[in-house]
């Protein structure tokens, strides 16, 4: 259980930091640039994506034993979609569809996607022994 909370611990440390990133680049691009609100929030995810997979493999998800990193990359980047697709339709159907303000809309989908992540990531990567 102690080593379950540690990682929990860990993820939500580098979740903070991707969280930063996503939001940063967020509203650079939507109220900085003007960019639409799914552009901008698509372009945050995806370059805090990549800092995600790496931090959280080298820190958070131990390799799984036999796993390519190149399939580990495919399987981050596939549950990392699907993750994408429920954060931009939560934010959509959160701030066109519900007029919330886009910084709040996007709090509500990254604390439910959050959940999704460290849930399919540790069945899918995660190998043997947890870091």
């Amino acid at each position: 259980m102690q080593k379950l909370l540690a990682q929990i611990m860990k993820f939500g440390v580098v979740g903070v930091i991707a969280t930063v990133i996503d939001f940063g680049i967020m509203n650079l691009l939507h109220y900085g640039l003007g960019l639409n609100i799914l552009i901008a929030n698509t372009s945050g995810f995806i370059i805090s994506l990549i800092f995600n997979y790496l931090a959280s493999m080298k820190y958070v998800f131990a390799h799984k034993e036999g796993m390519s990193r190149r399939r580990e990359f495919i399987i981050f980047v596939v549950l990392s979609v699907i993750g994408l697709a429920l954060n931009d339709g939560i934010v959509l159907t959160l701030n066109a569809g519900l007029g919330l303000e886009a910084n709040i809309a996007k709090i509500c989908a990254t604390a439910l996607v959050m959940v999704y992540n460290f849930v399919t990531r540790k069945i899918f990567l995660e190998g043997d022994e947890t870091k």
